[in-house]
């Protein structure tokens, strides 16, 4: 792939309303990016994986190679590479540490394994999709620190997060939840130690264009400049 272009990885659709809203949000920031399908960040090397500025782990799950989206926030996780996933890629970051870095290699996703006995992604109590809500930061968390305020008011397309039994294990091994809702349930996640690694449940690029490039957007090319 060519120098200094960000991956955003996820089956792209057109139709998508996130996907339209994805590759607009980063047209209209002038990034360098291309559209990496699951299947193929299946089939890359991590080396290969490891030549992209940075990744934008998209929405639009469940995606045609889960292996391969969990490659791709593997190799960003230990290699240093910039990495934000927003809604199925925060959700896949969740799967991603609860397999390699807790050890729990048979925890699945709800939405592909409903049945399975050890799932650390479930549905939320009620689904946020198509839905606007607020968040509110952790003081001192990078979130909090790359918007400049306490709260903020997202888009959301999502029915499933984070299994809240996995929280402590999680945040024992560094990946923090920085923000929640007004019933504390997990938003946004980082990951303590690397140079940005940030998932959010809700859809950042997904804001009104008139609002201009979102700041973990802005953040996120910035880290992969």
């Amino acid at each position: 792939m060519p120098s200094g272009v960000l991956a955003v990885v996820g089956d792209y659709g057109p139709e998508r309303v996130t996907h339209k809203a994805t590759q607009d949000a980063l047209v209209a920031a002038g990034a360098r990016f291309e559209w990496l399908a699951t299947e193929d960040a299946e089939r890359a090397t991590d080396d290969e994986l490891a030549g992209y500025a940075g990744f934008l782990v998209a929405p639009g799950s469940p995606y045609r190679s889960m292996e391969g989206a969990l490659r791709a926030i593997r190799v960003a996780r230990e290699l240093d590479v910039p990495l934000l996933g927003t809604c199925g890629g925060f959700q896949h970051i969740v799967l991603e540490v609860v397999r390699d870095l807790l050890g729990d290699a048979d925890a699945e996703h709800a939405e592909t394994s409903p049945d399975a006995p050890r799932l650390a992604v479930t549905p939320l109590a009620c689904s946020l999709d198509g839905t606007e809500g607020e968040v509110r930061f952790a003081a001192g968390s990078r979130v909090a620190e790359l918007y400049g305020a306490e709260h903020s008011v997202e888009p959301f397309f999502c029915s499933y997060g984070l299994n809240p039994e996995y929280r402590p294990r999680l945040e024992a091994v560094g990946l923090r939840v920085s923000g929640w809702d007004a019933e504390g349930e997990p938003r946004t996640v980082e990951l303590a130690g690397h140079r940005f690694f940030l998932g959010t449940l809700y859809v950042p690029q997904a804001r009104p264009a008139a609002a201009g490039t979102h700041p973990l957007v802005a953040a996120l090319l910035d880290a992969a400049a």
